[in-house]
């Protein structure tokens, strides 16, 4: 299994256990699934007596998000100001961290063409989006999109792909 970690913040963000997608050779998506948390029911053993009312308990089962609840993600929120300010800084970390990788010149400029209008869908369909960051909660890290499909039922995330590394395990 490969491990999907920010280039920052060290945060794990996804794993190739879930249906990767690669889409416009920028961002990788994900199909979510919404599954029940808790409730856990524990059998005893021992018979109810027909006197004894039953007991409540306060375990209640939550529907979650299984990417969001695996890797801990932490909801945020921008405005489209302030999201395309953030995306501003984040996009030029990433492009000093392909520097630094030993990228080319050409490699980069090709991130940078691409994820411009990568950026540009995102910004086209902003209410769409629902936005988290990774477990440090880093404002500097990627902050990962969550939307639906064209079904209006099935929730994806959404992580650029230069910013992250795959880690074997």
């Amino acid at each position: 299994m490969i491990i999907f970690k920010d280039v920052i913040t060290g945060d794990e963000l996804l794993s190739d256990s879930y249906d990767l997608t690669e889409v416009d050779g920028v961002a990788y998506e994900a199909d979510c699934a919404m599954i029940t948390e808790g409730a856990v029911q524990v059998d005893t053993g021992a018979n109810a007596s027909a006197e004894e009312a039953e007991e409540e308990t306060e375990d209640t089962a939550v529907k979650v998000n299984n990417i969001v609840h695996s890797f801990r993600y932490s909801a945020t929120s921008f405005d489209k100001k302030s999201y395309l300010t953030y995306l501003k800084g984040y996009m030029k970390a990433i492009k000093a961290y392909l520097g630094e990788q030993g990228k080319s010149a050409e490699e980069i400029k090709d991130f940078e063409t691409k994820a411009g209008a990568f950026a540009k869908k995102v910004l086209g369909n902003f209410k769409d989006y629902e936005f988290y960051t990774g477990e440090s909660m880093n404002p500097d890290g990627m902050v990962i999109l969550l939307n639906y499909r064209e079904d209006g039922v099935t929730p994806y995330v959404t992580i650029w792909k230069h910013g992250v590394k795959g880690e074997k395990v």
